[in-house]
C-alpha cells in the first residue's frame, strides 16, 4: 500500500474515520466524519508522525521548523518533528505559540525553537475547515520579520466549499494569504481507498459521492 492508503487505514482502524448520518458544525449533514480527538495514544501520535513526514517528504518541503499552533497543533508539530529526524534524518525544530505572550521567565510569544529571519516554517494542524488557526497564528508569525512561511500540512482535505464561498478553506488559504496547504490525503483519496477495498464503507460510497458533488469546492 501507499502512504496515503495506509494511513486511510489507519484512521478507520483508530476510529477517527466513521461512516453514517452526521450532522455538522456548519449544519450539513455528512455520510462520514473525522474525530481527530481519537487519536489518544502514544502509538496513535508515532504512526501519526510519520504520515506528517512522508508527506512533508513528498512535496520537497524542507523545513528548519515545524509550526503547532497551540493547542492541538503542539502534539501533532512534536511527533512530525520526531518522525522526520527518525525516518529521514532531517533535524528540523519545533515550535509552538502561547495563546497570550508570557511576561516574565523567559517571555516572549513562542515556545520552542524561536523563528527567525531567513527561517522556513511548516504548519502542522490536524484539519482545516474554515481556516480559523491560521487566521489567528499568522499574525503571531509575521511579527518575525524575514520568516518564510513554506506550507501548511493537514491529515484530510474534506474538498469543501465554505458556507459562504465556492472555495474550500484550503483553496482560500491560498487565495488570501499565498500559502499552500497540503493534505496527507483527500475525501476523493478516501472514496478510492473503500472501492478498491482498503477499508469497508462500500454502502456509503454513493451517499458521499452525492455529498461531495453538493457541497464540493470548485
Amino acid at each position: 500500500m501507499t502512504y496515503k492508503e495506509k494511513f486511510i487505514k489507519f484512521m478507520s482502524d483508530s476510529g477517527v474515520l466513521t461512516f453514517g448520518d452526521f450532522t455538522l458544525k456548519s449544519g450539513r449533514k455528512a455520510p462520514y466524519f473525522i474525530n481527530t480527538g481519537n487519536y489518544k495514544t502514544g502509538a496513535h501520535l508515532a504512526q501519526l508522525g510519520e504520515f506528517y513526514a512522508d508527506c512533508i517528504r513528498e512535496h520537497n518541503l524542507q523545513p528548519d521548523i515545524l509550526f503547532g499552533p497551540a493547542y492541538k497543533g503542539i502534539p501533532l508539530s512534536v511527533s512530525a518533528v520526531i518522525a522526520l529526524h527518525n525516518k529521514y534524518n532531517s533535524n528540523a525544530g519545533y515550535c509552538f505559540d502561547r495563546k497570550e505572550a508570557k511576561d516574565h521567565g523567559e517571555g516572549g510569544m513562542f515556545v520552542g525553537q524561536q523563528p527567525k529571519a531567513g527561517d522556513s516554517l511548516v504548519i502542522i494542524e490536524d484539519v482545516m475547515t474554515s481556516g480559523k488557526a491560521l487566521k489567528e497564528v499568522l499574525p503571531k508569525l509575521q511579527t518575525v520579520e524575514g520568516v518564510k512561511i513554506e506550507a501548511m500540512i493537514i491529515t484530510v482535505d474534506r474538498m469543501e466549499k465554505a458556507l459562504d464561498s465556492q472555495y474550500s478553506a484550503v483553496q482560500q488559504a491560498y487565495t488570501d494569504y499565498g500559502i499552500k496547504v497540503y493534505s496527507i490525503v483527500t475525501i476523493k483519496d478516501i472514496i478510492k481507498a473503500i472501492e478498491d477495498g482498503i477499508i469497508q464503507g462500500a454502502e456509503h460510497l454513493e451517499a458521499m459521492k452525492r455529498y461531495l458533488a453538493q457541497y464540493g469546492a470548485q
